[in-house]
């Protein structure tokens, strides 16, 4: 766990740095996807036309890059902004967040290029105890 322990510590770090908190992460995959966690925010990119970037994510090559107006697109710009509120940040700080952090995040949380097969409290409780060291 290693790499992921570093990943997430980074992703932290930064949200901290930028007013976000440890938690955007963790809001995000409660708001997405129903409740699926990676796996539905997987889904929720994938259809909103983002599936290539996505799948580089998980899988075990090269991350394509992703931008925030892509990131707006994929999620919607209602959930953008609801998360950009919640976290103190406008709707373009939380996107530009989100799009640099968000392939470091699914990259390490899918090592083996397969999602989680745990559900969203396996995987936020995991998250929650990398984020808290």
């Amino acid at each position: 766990m290693g790499l992921l322990d570093s990943i997430v510590g980074a992703v932290s770090g930064q949200l901290q740095g930028q007013g976000g908190g440890a938690d955007l992460i963790g809001s995000l995959l409660r708001q997405v996807g129903g409740g699926q966690g990676l796996a539905g925010l997987v889904e929720q990119l994938s259809r909103g036309g983002l599936g290539e970037i996505v799948q580089s994510w998980v899988g075990t090559g090269a991350n394509l890059p992703i931008s925030a107006q892509q990131i707006e697109q994929g999620l919607g710009g209602d959930l953008i902004g609801q998360l950009a509120q919640q976290f103190g940040l406008n709707p373009a700080q939380l996107s530009q967040q989100l799009a640099q952090q968000l392939p470091q995040v699914v990259d390490g949380l899918t090592p083996q290029g397969q999602l989680p097969t745990g559900g969203i409290d396996d995987l936020l409780g995991q998250l929650s105890g990398l984020l808290q060291r």
